[in-house]
């Protein structure tokens, strides 16, 4: 690739290198340069710009970002548009444990200074939807040749993995001793169950037994005859030696001893065996408590189906400090700040309109396919997209729609707020809905209540491309190049739209602010709406 300044009467067919606002009119970096787009610059009377031309053999940033990322993606990875020289990988709709190794990913960064792959740590848990990683190239293009050895690689290698979790069953073994508080075992038994079912998995019931290795053995054979996928024991004195009480339960029921310790503190008294195929795992200490230690580290590979032998707990060391404590705060403190909160991500949905192309009936309370009533599906898809913020704009027939919504998802705490002027457009039920979500959310995601056929997984994309550190501000979806709905927004641009008037939406403002727009190419149920009764029924 060849960069400098470059003269305008030269400069159609070349790759702008800096944003540059015109009067009326903005032209983005990375743009090829054509006639009218040099018009407007000589208007401007620019008479030289810095630009970029591709060389032969050279590949464009945002063809080179979506090779190698399709290079990159396995199963349960999903390859996300690629625009600006980025493309993303996001979980698919399973999630699972996002593997990534380092080596190899360290070996594809280093075959060329324009290929840039960035990934969550190694051994995240993740949702649907998530973002697991982002190619990009820097900057405009990079040689064909460095690009084909690195697509090479990448298949050769799969360096990014996600494997799914697995709905386990889990038994849990608790041992007691005189003075050991009930009150301590049900808190232990209510922390472990919370723990397998955040993975997906189902516990059997706990079985409660003296503090001694026959005891355990007995519980732990009845667990196996229950079906229990996992074997867990609790023991009412922390497990100290692979002899000791728990693993020698083990080993009675007919099983074996595979690694006892972990670099991992809280959590380094653990202790891993098996009976059969079956792991049995003898928990520390720590495991009473909700918080982030050693076991979780643990049962988030048992339950992807990796290896979690010695070796894998042996190689947890770096990382492995997940606390402070008191004997040593004096070296950390001031360097390491609280972890920040993540985002606050609302949806705001939008089911005050009039349904005039639907008249005399109301839209949104008739059904979409074989669900009930579509505004209904939409609040559903919300909250099963992982959003615990869902406020519904009310307006035309209100006390019917909020009906329809309570009885389609109960148990749900919806907030509801009502445009008092809907019949003035959509604007209107905007601006309630904007001015009703706490100072505490982040972003709003905007759906539309006719539009049902936005799954779950594609809001939680939205949601978990949003960063405004990499500058995701507004989030898109796309379905073969075609923008379509919900869009999220940052809070940022909240004032903007509540200054819009009419049956106005925000999608004005997506043109003003395109340098902090990012697409996600998603399915095509961002672009179906039901507007007439002939849409309706193609849609069942």
């Amino acid at each position: 690739m060849i960069f400098g300044p470059t003269a305008l009467r030269d400069a159609v067919g070349a790759i702008l290198a800096h944003t540059t606002r015109l009067p009326g009119r903005v032209i983005h970096k990375g743009t090829v340069l054509d006639e009218a787009a040099v018009a407007a610059l000589r208007e401007a009377d620019i008479a030289e710009i810095e630009a970029a031309w591709l060389e032969p053999g050279d590949v464009g940033e945002d063809e080179a970002a979506g090779r190698l990322a399709d290079a990159l993606a396995g199963p349960g990875i999903v390859r996300l548009r690629a625009g600006t020289g980025r493309a993303n990988l996001a979980a698919g709709p399973a999630g699972g444990l996002f593997r990534a190794d380092a080596i190899r990913i360290g070996r594809l960064n280093g075959l060329h200074e324009g290929i840039t792959i960035a990934t969550l740590p190694d051994a995240t848990p993740v949702r649907a939807g998530e973002l697991l990683a982002t190619v990009k190239i820097i900057p405009f293009a990079i040689p064909g040749a460095a690009l084909d050895q690195a697509e090479s690689l990448a298949r050769s290698t799969a360096p990014l993995r996600l494997p799914p979790f697995r709905r386990l069953h889990a038994g849990l073994v608790i041992t007691t001793l005189p003075g050991l508080k009930e009150s301590v075992l049900d808190g232990t038994i209510q922390t472990t169950a919370q723990r397998i079912a955040a993975l997906g998995g189902q516990m059997i019931p706990a079985l409660r037994v003296a503090h001694r290795a026959d005891a355990i053995a007995a519980a732990l054979a009845r667990l196996l005859e229950q079906g229990a996928e996992l074997l867990l024991i609790a023991g009412a004195s922390a497990v100290v030696d692979r002899a000791d009480v728990g693993p020698a339960g083990i080993v009675r029921a007919g099983g074996v001893i595979a690694h006892f310790g972990m670099p991992v503190d809280p959590g380094n008294l653990i202790c891993l065996g098996r009976i059969g195929t079956v792991p049995a795992i003898v928990l520390p200490g720590c495991a009473r408590s909700p918080k982030l230690n050693g076991i979780d580290l643990v049962l988030r590979l048992i339950f992807a189906g990796e290896p979690a032998g010695g070796a894998e707990v042996a190689g947890m060391g770096v990382g492995g400090l997940l606390k402070e404590f008191a004997p040593r705060p004096a070296p950390r403190a001031g360097r390491q700040a609280p972890p920040p909160a993540p985002p606050r991500i609302a949806a705001l949905v939008l089911a005050a309109g009039l349904s005039s192309r639907m008249a005399p009936r109301n839209k949104l309370l008739l059904a979409a396919g074989a669900g009930g009533p579509m505004v209904a599906q939409v609040v559903a898809n919300c909250y099963a997209a992982g959003l615990a913020d869902v406020l519904v704009v009310l307006g035309h027939q209100a006390e019917a729609v909020e009906a329809a919504i309570r009885a389609g998802v109960p148990d749900r705490p919806i907030g509801f707020i009502r445009a008092e002027t809907y019949a003035e457009g959509l604007s209107a039920s905007l601006r309630a809905g904007l001015s009703a979500l706490g100072e505490d959310v982040s972003a709003a995601i905007v759906c539309l209540g006719d539009m049902p056929l936005v799954s779950p997984e594609i809001i939680a994309c939205l949601a978990g491309t949003y960063d405004p550190d990499e500058g995701r501000v507004i989030v898109v979806p796309t379905c073969r190049g075609k923008r379509g709905n919900p869009i999220l927004w940052d809070r940022r641009f909240f004032g903007e739209i509540l200054a819009l008037s009419g049956d106005t939406g925000a999608r004005a403002l997506l043109r003003t602010y395109a340098d902090h727009l990012h697409e996600v190419e998603v399915g095509e149920g961002v672009l179906v709406d039901f507007d007439t009764p002939e849409s309706l029924w193609q849609g069942a």
